[in-house]
């Protein structure tokens, strides 16, 4: 499956406490001292310039007052619940999203997740999309032609996946690495971040790779460290305060094969989930706290 898997991914980028002193030491002189000090590596500190600040501020205040995603939310627990599709039955009584038939709680920072049923490791909103298509009966055609919000309209799954992300709200990530068939989508998405290619010779760990990167006015979170995975999941799915719309993880993962000039990959891939597992793995153990609001 990985052979199979990384060769698909290839070809896809291609293309589309004090401390102790001994007492019978001798102090140490102060040029070994200054020698010392050049010698030490100092540690990366992540300075946050004034416009990010002014922002988290505005963040910080929209979220008091109330979050535009609440809505979103709202609409996506409808669905949810609403029988639906040419099979009229709802996703509540017939979509397990990891800990057992319609429970929602919980379950969106437990994926990436291997699904039996399926036979493959899924994220939050590929594992929706699964189940409106193998479930309530769409055509999974129609749900990737127009996958993400654009202008005023925003897609049923992008509710659908902010309202099973709020009810994890304040819960810690816990993407289960135990599990072999997600320990392996993991080592892939490892590998597709560190792939490079294209018009520029562009890997997503050009950017995302090492500590301190920053573009113009926007920080670059290292995704491989548990800090700059967190900075990178979390918040999504969040509302954009440019161009007004909800987008999710799966949109955030192909704006960023564009901005690296691939070609975009299918929409709720083994590709997106692989780069999403490794992505939110490497952040186990931090809190979530969206639904988010991003600039």
């Amino acid at each position: 499956m990985r052979q199979t898997l990384i060769a698909a991914t290839a070809i896809a980028l291609a293309f589309a406490m004090q401390p102790v002193v001994a007492q019978d030491k001798p102090a140490a002189k102060p040029a070994a001292k200054m020698a010392a000090k050049k010698m030490a590596k100092p540690a990366v500190v992540e300075e946050k310039d004034a416009a990010t600040l002014e922002f988290e501020k505005f963040r910080a205040k929209m979220i008091e007052d109330g979050n535009p995603a609440e809505l979103f939310e709202a609409q996506g627990e409808e669905l949810w619940k609403t029988k639906r599709g040419p099979n009229n039955v709802s996703l509540a009584e017939t979509c397990d999203l990891g800990l057992g038939l319609g429970v929602v709680k919980g379950t969106y920072v437990q994926m990436p997740r291997y699904f039996a049923d399926a036979g493959k490791v899924m994220d939050a909103e590929r594992r929706i999309v699964w189940c409106m298509v193998e479930k309530q009966g769409f055509k999974a055609a129609d749900l990737a032609k127009k996958p993400f919000a654009a202008e005023t309209y925003t897609p049923e799954q992008t509710s659908l996946v902010t309202y099973v992300a709020g009810l994890s709200r304040d819960m810690k990530f816990a993407v289960p690495l135990k599990d072999p068939h997600v320990k392996e989508v993991y080592e892939i998405g490892k590998e597709v971040a560190n792939h490079r290619a294209g018009p520029y010779d562009f890997s997503c760990n050009t950017c995302h790779g090492v500590d301190g990167k920053r573009i113009r006015m926007q920080q670059l979170p290292n995704i491989s460290s548990k800090a700059g995975a967190t900075t990178a999941v979390l918040g999504w799915p969040g509302y954009r305060m440019t161009g007004n719309r909800m987008l999710t993880l799966q949109w955030r993962m192909g704006d960023c094969f564009r901005q690296q000039r691939f070609p975009q990959p299918g929409y709720a891939s083994d590709t997106v989930t692989s780069l999403l597992t490794f992505m939110t793995a490497n952040a186990n153990g931090s809190t979530y706290t969206g639904p988010g609001i991003k600039r």
